[in-house]
């Protein structure tokens, strides 16, 4: 690769080939960002600087690799491996190992991840004697996890009203003290949290100015990836150690800043010219990526925001298809439009499943795309999580519901016997396996039968067992005359399994939630399905169907093509030929805890920014007009952000409805004419100020009432029938989700009637009439 430079257009050149002083490179979606870093740094060393003198600092490990992969190839696999690059925390984690002594640890210091964290803070919590409701573990973490990266250490705190108040306000008055125990254990136990990495290392470089001297003179040169994702402690740092010779080199794009609610602080990258004298700007705003239409949609939807670097992305692809947009009438739906376009894309154009993605803003709405895809035999992968089935929260929820319908299934039962939490520990449960296998019985078995086996356990634990006992008992009659969403609904109320997912409070929490919620979704989906075509709704039916879908799911582990889904904030950097954006709805994109604020609304807008670039070939955006929430069918309204983008990018896959905001005021019509002031009284007011009412008149026992018309006289509404004799052979109908159709035929009588219909989209269907709620077109 001796010829690297040739491989460059002029603006990344100029931008590889500037040696010394503050840069930063404004780097558009699709415009060899990566390659310019990259090939800046292979030019630095074959300028002669010295590897030793480079610090690179990355986001991700991968992207780190691949780098000096890329370096390697230019100057050495040698001199490669002596760069400095890597994670801000892998970066630091080194520097620490070698300074640590100075802070007072060893230089084997462990790591703690979050696990480890929230362990040690449940501890503190309870040798304090606080109440674990107020104080749960993974929301004190995630307070203190804040204060660290805005360099708030626990004197910082103490000597912040504001702070000790808010925490009052939260009925956490003892927030600074957990913080102290906190670090007080962990630098006693020679251990650094996540944070403590970022956090530790600015107190090295302020405490010690010769150390500060020490990496100032070996970091020569500084060059920064993604800079708008950059937080306060990580931006200090960087600053110190560029302090010396300012050849520092940051590169980013303010348009995919997308990670506020991680601390990220996109004044970083906007700040950077005043940070610095003589700066010099390079702007990379060729795409390579997209296609002209995506290009250009993308741009129009980002000018909405006002906090922002001037760039214009331009590209010299060809214009390519334009943007479909998709309305369908719910999430099943959604996901079967997908499902199809992937199928029908794939045959027409010989393309595999690894050429399509489908992006989403919440990991809940995974469900109804899974289900579909699932259906229609593609092969698929999740990114950044498990399965939707494969997730704790609701392979829970399913635990409970297999333990109804199997009250004998041991791994169910060992799942939920002490979830939520009911005092009942492992030593209990290993003495139930023991009297289990000694009388050939299952857990559950036992338990009901408790005064009859010989159990060495205390009073309490006997009645939390035999509560447990009653309880699932009890849903079991409740199975028999409930459908399987209602059961489910039962479940998850009376365990208060909701309530203690909501009482996490973090980001994690709220997701959790919302996959519990989309569960149930599901379950009400699969319930009105399986009436319409007359088959089982039963709850062992549902469960058997999402085994399968497990099942399926475990056989994930090889090569095969599979399409990626995945939410937008994990697609950062990636690039799919075809790329299917969903959910586009208000409330759910832009999300309805981000619409509060401008600051809030432009983060998700460079979200949607950074979905729709990356897109290579064709985008398509989808939206229901309703979602099940709960069990309820809510009505849905679409995104801003397919108003935001120019209609000439656009290609309607169904007809436009009114958009969002239009005529919303009442018309003057509908209240008639303003009174005038001729009101006459005919009747005294009496004393009181209120006249008498009337007696009632007695109404004779058992007489008929009035008014009943006769059955032979009622004329039924031929435009809304849900189930009567007008519906014929040839009859044109409308269903709610599969649209217009032909009647083909009729069978069975009164509730078991069943029409055999052909649909445009859909194709032959056989639905019960008492419940496919059909309106007769013609």
């Amino acid at each position: 690769m001796s010829n690297y430079l040739d491989s460059l257009n002029e603006a990344q050149k100029e931008a590889v080939l500037h040696k010394n002083g503050p840069m930063i490179i404004i780097a558009g979606a699709g415009s060899g960002k990566t390659r310019v870093l990259t090939f800046r740094i292979a030019h630095l060393m074959s300028q002669g600087v010295d590897a030793f003198n480079i610090l690179s600092l990355t986001f991700t490990n991968k992207a780190a690799r691949e780098m000096k992969e890329r370096i390697a190839k230019v100057v050495g696999t040698t001199e490669a491996k002596n760069l400095w690059m890597g994670t801000f925390h892998s970066v630091f984690a080194r520097i620490l190992r070698s300074e640590a002594d100075k802070l007072g640890y060893p230089s084997n210091f462990t790591i703690y991840d979050s696990q480890d964290s929230v362990r040690l803070i449940g501890t503190i919590i309870k040798e304090l004697q606080l109440d674990k409701e107020k104080y749960k573990a993974k929301q004190v973490l995630s307070r203190i996890s804040q204060f660290k990266n805005s360099l708030i250490t626990v004197k910082a705190y103490y000597n912040n009203s504001d702070l000790i108040e808010a925490d009052k306000m939260a009925s956490r008055p003892k927030m600074g003290e957990i913080y102290h125990h906190y670090v007080e254990r962990c630098f006693k136990s020679g251990a650094m949290d996540f944070d403590d990495l970022l956090l530790r290392t600015n107190e090295l470089l302020t405490r010690f100015p010769e150390v500060l001297a020490k990496y100032q003179d070996r970091f020569r040169y500084i060059l920064v990836d993604e800079y708008q994702d950059t937080n306060h402690s990580q931006y200090l740092i960087v600053k110190a150690l560029a302090d010396r010779f300012q050849n520092i080199c940051v590169v980013g794009d303010d348009s995919q800043s997308i990670y506020g609610f991680r601390g990220a602080n996109i004044q970083n990258i906007l700040n950077f010219q005043r940070d610095y004298e003589d700066v010099k700007t390079f702007k990379l705003e060729q795409n390579y990526r997209s296609s002209s239409n995506i290009v250009e949609a993308a741009n129009s939807i980002i000018d909405k925001n006002k906090t922002k670097l001037d760039k214009e992305i331009w590209t010299e692809n060809e214009a390519g298809s334009m943007i479909k947009v998709m309305r369908t009438f719910s999430e099943a739906e959604e996901g079967r439009f997908v499902a199809d376009s992937i199928f029908e894309n794939k045959m027409n154009k010989q393309l595999t499943n690894d050429n399509f993605a489908i992006l989403y803003r919440t990991n809940a709405q995974s469900r109804a795309l899974e289900d579909a895809l699932r259906k229609k035999g593609i092969d698929y992968k999740m990114y950044g999580g498990l399965s939707f089935y494969q997730r704790k929260e609701i392979k829970d929820t399913l635990s409970y519901l297999r333990l109804l319908i199997n009250p004998n299934d041991e791994e169910a039962f060992k799942r939920v016997i002490n979830y939520p939490a009911r005092g009942i520990g492992t030593t209990t449960l290993d003495k139930l396996n023991v009297a289990a296998n000694h009388y050939g019985k299952s857990l559950f078995e036992i338990i009901q039968n408790l005064d009859k086996v010989d159990l060495k356990i205390n009073s309490g634990t006997k009645i939390k067992l035999q509560n447990f006992a009653t309880m699932i008992q009890s849903f079991q009659i409740s199975a028999k005359v409930k459908d399987a969403f209602e059961v489910a609904e039962l479940v998850v109320k009376q365990t208060k399994l909701i309530k203690d997912l909501e009482a996490d409070g973090t980001p994690e929490g709220i997701s959790r939630v919302e996959n519990v919620q989309e569960l149930m979704n599901g379950i009400k989906d699969f319930i009105t399905e399986q009436k319409e075509k007359g088959e089982d709704a039963s709850l062992a039916f549902f469960l058997e169907d999402v085994a399968l879908a497990t099942s399926l799911d475990k056989e994930q582990n090889d090569d095969k093509p599979r399409v990626s889904l995945m939410t937008i904030h994990l697609s950062k950097g990636l690039e799919y030929q075809y790329v299917y954006i969903v959910g586009l709805e208000e409330t759910l994109f832009p999300s309805a805890m981000s619409i509060n604020t401008r600051s809030e609304l432009e983060e998700e807008r460079r979200l949607f920014y950074v979905a729709l670039t990356r897109a290579e070939k064709e985008a398509y955006l989808s939206y229901a007009e309703s979602r099940y929430r709960w069990g309820k069918l809510i009505d849905c309204e679409p995104s801003r952000f397919l108003e935001e983008i120019d209609d000439k990018y656009l290609e309607h896959l169904t007809p436009v409805r009114k958009q969002r905001g239009e005529n919303k005021f009442l018309s003057s019509d509908i209240f008639g004419e303003i009174p005038q002031n001729t009101i006459r009284f005919k009747k005294p007011i009496s004393k009181s100020g209120f006249s008498k009412p009337k007696p009632k008149p007695t109404q004779p026992k058992f007489a008929p009432p009035k008014n009943l018309k006769k059955v032979s006289k009622t004329i039924p509404n031929q435009n809304t029938n849900l189930f009567d004799s007008n519906i014929t052979i040839g009859n044109i109908v409308e269903h709610q989700r599969f649209g217009k159709g032909e009647v083909l035929n009729l069978e069975g009588a009164g509730a078991n009637k069943k029409a055999e219909i052909k649909f445009a989209e859909h194709g032959v269907k056989k639905l019960l009439l008492q419940f496919a709620k059909l309106k007769i077109l013609g």
